[in-house]
């Protein structure tokens, strides 16, 4: 499972010109799944992006997280974070996991979310979307599940 994470003073992802999805400050999330993720690696990598300490306090650190300062969440599907570009100039997208699967991962991600307290707003499974974003910093971090769970 891989997350590119975005610290955000303001994002929106929209379908068709109709925003479905929109946070002020907090976290643009893209989030890849692949065939052999599952929920203890989800549990794992929400818990970690919830805990991650990236906004900064009064005296100007990196040492605040996303439930700290209140932040939201915009979640995005993106199957491409898996495309494999090793062999000619066309990505193969055969390492992403099957639609229904990866639905299935999307949806108990923004659950296990949801359950936090923390406001919630996401992108539309499967749909050709727009983001719109106001990158804070800039601040990108990616989780990559085969590094950080071992």
């Amino acid at each position: 499972m891989k997350f590119v994470i975005q610290r955000v003073s303001s994002a929106n992802v929209s379908v068709d010109n109709k925003i479905v999805g929109t946070i002020d400050s907090g976290f643009l999330v893209l989030i890849g799944i692949t065939h052999t993720d599952n929920h203890e690696i989800a549990d794992a990598l929400v818990k970690k992006l919830l805990n991650l300490r990236v906004f900064t306090d009064e005296q100007g650190k990196m040492n605040l997280s996303l439930k700290d300062v209140n932040g939201s969440l915009l979640l995005v599907s993106q199957f491409t974070l898996y495309a494999d570009c090793t062999h000619g100039n066309r990505p193969s997208f055969t390492n992403a996991a099957k639609p229904d699967y990866a639905n299935d991962l999307y949806e108990y991600i923004i659950d296990k979310c949801n359950n936090e307290s923390i406001n919630v707003q996401t992108g539309i499974f499967g749909a050709k979307m727009d983001i719109n974003l106001i990158n804070d910093g800039p601040v990108t971090i990616i989780f990559d599940s085969n590094e950080l769970i071992k």
